[in-house]
């Protein structure tokens, strides 16, 4: 005699429907799709500390997504963070999934198989939460190639109650507007709060409108029912941005936007950033996944410190990463031993925006080295702060496997840095790097920025000249120049910055500035890598454009656009005709600067301190600037 329905026997059925769909998709999988595209190890999942769950034991379901190739995504901290957070929790799985290289999406497609995460092959759509990490602007079709693939509708307003909620974190989500129509959800701040909270108040939601039978509504019915819920995200929670209940409106002469309505009386005009109090109270992940292929960064990650106590003008992280929280240096001693265990990994990387202003640094690095230096592991520090300390850093961290040193000096002239904000000293860098060549250092990297908001062609000879200088002291070490490299981006003035009312250099700035310093290079050991301008003025288009910039980018994704942070994907013809067709005015939304009562297309993301810092900011610099000028 069959069951009646009822919603629990109905659950069962479908989830012993999607046990057979999960085992017939991977037999087609490894017959007819892994042999036949690059590293298929990146797509078959069962690494070493992975957590597989039965979707018939848990409430809910979370994909954890990062729009780029498994190598990049498995590198990146937060996502190991997230995932063995909500991993731990008995009610909830958390499963991974990456954007595919285009011989595994040709594939999928041919053989009508959804994108799928890595645990059980699950297609995104059986998600009840899919959230994706926004890092870099360039990936932002990689988005939609993830959407699209896993079955969810690509809008927003397409989706009924049944589909899953999308929603973006990272600082990309600064200025949410140009992939606004994409997602339900944006957050902005701290991932480790705000991702359980949507999670549980998505699923109490959805749970009010599920029909007797167990299903959800569709059409017009479960679209309505979506935005309902969708409106008690956006009041309940100060920092969750439902782009849906807001309309641009643009000005009439400029284009530029002029405000953004909100659409209901009961959503926030603004909202917040999800913010952790205490740091050392947020368990790192001691069981991090171990690849089965050689991924950027095969090491053990341990944040140490989140924040930063400068406030360089134009660095976005140390404005969106407010307030500077610590971890105890016990706690992440304990972490990496046990990290060590997990993975037996043979490097450990400690992770900060400055890592050696880490207020317990020293007795930190001597900790790690006592426990680890035995073991044959190294200790990697990434992120050093060129001051005094960096005198006698080399020594501390040096190990016998270690041969480059890695600084951020940014710009080469006193008077620059103080317009910046970069308060160190070329004595403090050239000392340091004196000590690294003494201790077994035979190789610096120096990043630097051109295109800088008052730049002249001494700051661009400063930036040759350190580098030369440094190759120097090298040579008087060890009898040989040593070998630097410079490397130059070109600055694209961020959101939440003093800098954000400045417009970008144009392409033919940037052209004569790489010309200029490799010409001006003399000593063979010193390499000038200048970051590709086509790339750069891209970055600058997405990150500082309004929601207008969606149709753009979903023209490059119907044309193409596919893996294009990597430069052999990358067709900068493809995206300037898709930015020409969608309408958008470049000179305006780039290079043309912004005044300071103007409304900017971000304003609606609150940051610490808020707009009238960075106007006050802003005020201080212009000043600088004009006494910079007036002195040359």
């Amino acid at each position: 005699m069959l069951l009646a329905s009822t919603p629990a026997t109905v659950s069962l059925r479908l989830t012993l429907c999607s046990d057979m769909i999960q085992q017939q998709r991977r037999k087609l999988l490894e017959s007819r799709v892994w042999p036949h595209v690059q590293t298929p190890a990146q797509y078959v999942g069962g690494e070493r500390n992975i957590v597989v769950k039965d979707h018939r034991q848990v409430k809910g379901k979370l994909a954890i997504g990062f729009p780029d190739a498994y190598t990049i995504g498995m590198s990146h901290h937060g996502l190991q963070v997230l995932y063995s957070l909500m991993n731990r929790r008995q009610d909830w799985c958390a499963e991974r999934v990456f954007t595919p290289w285009p011989d595994m999406e040709q594939l999928l497609r041919q053989y009508d198989i959804p994108l799928y995460t890595l645990e059980t092959f699950s297609a995104l759509s059986d998600f009840d939460v899919v959230g994706l990490s926004l890092q870099y602007e360039i990936s932002s079709p990689n988005v939609l190639t993830m959407i699209d693939l896993g079955g969810i509708p690509l809008l927003s307003d397409d989706r009924t109650i049944g589909d899953p909620l999308l929603v973006a974190g990272g600082p990309c989500c600064q200025n949410p507007e140009p992939m606004a129509e994409y997602f339900d959800v944006m957050i902005t701040g701290d991932g480790e709060p705000a991702l359980p909270v949507i999670c549980d108040l998505w699923l109490e939601l959805k749970e009010q409108y599920r029909q007797s039978d167990g299903s959800y509504a569709t059409g017009e019915q479960g679209r309505q029912q979506r935005a309902e819920a969708l409106a008690q995200v956006a009041q309940k929670l100060e920092f969750a941005y439902v782009p849906r209940f807001y309309q641009p409106v643009y000005k009439d002469g400029d284009g530029r936007i002029e405000s953004l309505q909100p659409l209901r009386d009961d959503v926030p005009k603004t909202f917040a950033p999800s913010v952790i109090s205490d740091l050392d109270g947020i368990p790192l992940p001691t069981s991090p996944i171990v690849p089965y292929i050689e991924c950027v960064h095969d090491r053990i990650a341990l944040e140490i410190m989140r924040g930063c106590p400068h406030l360089c003008r134009f660095c976005q992280s140390t404005v969106i990463k407010r307030p500077l929280r610590i971890r105890e240096v016990e706690t992440i001693v304990e972490a990496a031993w046990e990290s060590y265990l997990n993975t037996g990994h043979n490097e450990i990387s400690i992770l900060s925006l400055s890592s050696s202003d880490y207020p317990h640094f020293e007795p930190l690095v001597l900790r790690l080295h006592e426990v680890f230096k035995p073991l044959g592991v190294n200790i990697s520090v990434p992120s050093l702060r060129v001051n005094d300390q960096l005198r006698s850093l080399p020594k501390l961290i040096g190990t016998d496997r270690r041969s480059s040193l890695t600084l951020a000096p940014e710009v080469a002239r006193d008077d620059m840095r103080e317009q910046i904000r970069k308060k160190i000293k070329n004595s403090d860098l050239i000392e340091g790097c004196r000590n690294a060549f003494q201790n077994g250092f035979d190789s610096v990297k120096l990043y630097f920025m051109c295109g800088l908001p008052g730049e002249r062609e001494v700051d661009l000879d400063g930036i040759v000249d350190l580098a030369e200088t440094i190759a120097g002291v090298g040579k008087e070490v060890n009898g040989r120049y040593a070998r630097v490299t410079a490397s130059v981006s070109n600055f694209v003035p961020k959101a939440h910055t003093p800098y954000q009312w400045n417009g970008m250099q144009r392409r033919e700035y940037f052209q004569w500035a790489h010309k200029y310093l490799w010409n001006r290079r003399k000593i063979r050991s010193v390499n000038i890598k200048c970051h590709n301008i086509e790339t750069s003025l891209l970055e600058g288009v997405l990150s500082r454009g309004d929601r207008r910039t969606a149709k753009a980018i979903r023209l490059a994704w119907e044309r193409g656009a596919r893996m294009d942070g990597w430069t052999e994907h990358m067709d900068p013809d493809r995206w300037w005709q898709a930015l020409h067709d969608a309408g958008i005015d470049i000179e305006a939304q780039v290079h043309q600067k912004y005044e300071l009562m103007d409304k900017l297309p971000w304003d609606h993301v609150n940051v610490k301190f808020g707009r009238n810092y960075l106007e006050k900011e802003q005020g201080r610099a212009t000043v600088q600037l004009e006494a910079m000028a007036n002195a040359t």
